[in-house]
């Protein structure tokens, strides 16, 4: 029991004070005073509920899954029949109207073939069928999309939304936003301290679906307005008062689209010295945009971004290397947005703001204020209690509570954690938690001291007996909230940080810090009793 090796001193106290050290820039952040810029400044974030920050429900549209959706087995239908292993199998009088694809064989022998070929494309990647076909008149094709398809294809596509949003805020360097789902079409997403919303709604609701594709020829101003021509796809300008809202014809399908990037950045363009978005190809789009540049050297290709096109440059030679750039007229602020939301990838879906809410920093600043004062309230009534019950032994519990709510904070600001309403609450429960695992240790002492054991062997046992009981009841609390933080979302998940932490600081500022300071008094007062 007094035998502290010099060692375990160091670093007992080590641990200590770097967690106390590690609190004080957070301290000075509470209290709005100023921290040398020079010296390290980890701080604990502040969520939503006590920071302020914006709040957005967006919402995304099930007719644009489905109609993404007939647009791509259009595609696929006539690449596989393309491609068929009896030779190509031709179409004509194609519609996708009523939301069904319906075509045409223009030789009624090849309907087995034509099955054959389409069958592949009609189950999708899900358990269930996503497609039912059918043949009219012994020629005519006709697939329908099902119910549980189109329902497995919305929640991929809002899956996916998640994760772009997800990776769209995180290139901001806000901390700790939370991005969830909320029903079927809908995501919340919170940002805690940002200071201007209708960026981060700029940012998250576009799209960024990039497209390459042939130019036919320009557009009239007429074909623009009619937003349609036969044999093509008419896409207006982007830079509207440039080119006079006028567009260009593309091929509707076909081409190249942005799934196949794999890293987008802005630069400069060192010839023009303008800022541009430099973009690689995975191997799979590098091999497509070369054939393609190769194929039609010479030719125009527009550069389609969430359906306008921001340039349309001739391919003058070959691009081999995967590697291109574009440009339009940027800002270095706008090159670095579009690249952030190419490199995130592409939303599958346009998402619609239906719910707006700015949270001031007013009614945070007034719960740190309330919690602080409740916290502190406490905290000063469960020390003066501790000492008046058990003399020096409670003035040693009360130290360690302050350094284990320091070190508590110090942890939290290390880790880069935020600190939500219910993560106050949290702290609240460890000093509790910590002043149980004291109360414990000083009444297993004097009942050890009632048996009529020494005072060295009553600390001794109180400690280790006292011991199993508060590792057997922090066990419990840590599986709890791991959970907690596994299963829950937002302030939960605050709540489950603090928790977590504040198990393994009360622990160790209870049990082998105040051993620790009880085993260097009794070294040198060499007590006959205890004041407990």
């Amino acid at each position: 029991m007094l035998e502290f090796p010099t060692w375990k001193k160091v670093m007992l106290w080590g641990i200590a004070l770097l967690g106390v050290l590690a609190a004080l820039p957070s301290l000075a952040s509470l209290s709005n005073q100023d921290w040398p810029d020079s010296l390290p400044n980890p701080t604990v974030n502040l969520g939503l509920d006590l920071a302020g920050g914006s709040h957005i429900l967006l919402e995304a549209e099930r007719d644009q899954v489905a109609a993404k959706r007939l647009e791509d087995m259009e595609e696929g239908v006539r690449n596989a029949l393309r491609g068929a292993e009896g030779g190509r199998i031709r179409i004509g009088d194609v519609s996708t109207e009523d939301n069904r694809l319906s075509f045409l064989l223009d030789d009624a022998s090849q309907i087995d073939l034509a099955r054959s070929e389409i069958e592949g494309l009609m189950s999708g990647t899900g358990p269930v069928r996503e497609w039912d076909l059918q043949v009219v008149d012994g020629q005519r094709f006709v697939l329908t999309p099902t119910s549980a398809g189109l329902d497995n294809a919305v929640s991929s596509a809002m899956d996916a939304a998640l994760s772009v949003i997800n990776d769209r805020i995180d290139s901001l360097g806000t901390r700790e936003p939370t991005v969830l789902r909320q029903g079927d079409t809908r995501i919340v997403v919170q940002v805690p301290g940002l200071q201007d919303p209708e960026a981060l709604k700029e940012l998250i609701g576009k799209t960024a679906q990039l497209e390459f594709k042939l130019v036919q020829r320009e557009a009239t101003l007429e074909e623009v307005e009619r937003g349609f021509v036969a044999g093509g796809e008419v896409v207006a300008y982007a830079d509207k008062e440039r080119y006079g809202g006028g567009g260009v014809v593309v091929n509707r399908l076909g081409g190249i689209d942005g799934s196949t990037l794999t890293n987008a950045q802005q630069s400069v363009d060192q010839q023009t010295n303008e800022p541009v978005v430099s973009i690689a190809f995975n191997p799979q789009g590098g091999k497509q945009f070369a054939n393609m540049t190769r194929q039609y050297t010479g030719d125009r290709f527009a550069i389609i971004l969430d359906g306008e096109v921001i340039s349309a440059p001739v391919m003058q030679e070959p691009i081999l290397n995967g590697q291109s750039q574009i440009s339009g007229s940027f800002t270095v602020q706008s090159a670095n947005e579009l690249a952030i939301q190419l490199s995130s990838g592409a939303l599958p879906v346009d998402l619609t703001v239906v719910e707006e809410r700015t949270v001031g920093p007013d009614l945070g600043a007034d719960s740190i204020k309330q919690g602080l004062l409740a916290m502190g309230i406490g905290t000063l009534l469960v020390m003066l209690l501790m000492i008046v019950t058990y003399g020096r032994f409670g003035i040693y519990a009360t130290v360690a509570l302050v350094i284990n709510v320091l070190m508590l904070l110090g942890i939290m600001a290390a880790l880069n954690a935020t600190l939500t309403l219910p993560g106050i609450a949290g702290f609240v429960l460890t000093i509790g938690a910590a002043v149980d695992a004291n109360v414990l240790i000083n009444e297993r002492i004097r009942e050890e001291r009632k048996r009529g054991r020494r005072v060295v062997a009553a600390v001794e046992n109180g400690y280790k007996e006292a011991s199993r009981a508060i590792y057997d009841a922090n066990v419990t609390n840590f599986i709890a909230g791991v959970l907690l933080f596994q299963f829950g979302s937002g302030p939960i998940k605050g709540f489950a940080v603090v928790l977590v932490v504040g198990l393994f600081t009360s622990v160790f500022t209870a049990v082998p810090l105040t051993r620790m300071w009880v085993a260097q008094w009794l070294r040198k007062a060499r007590p006959t009793d205890l004041n407990l």
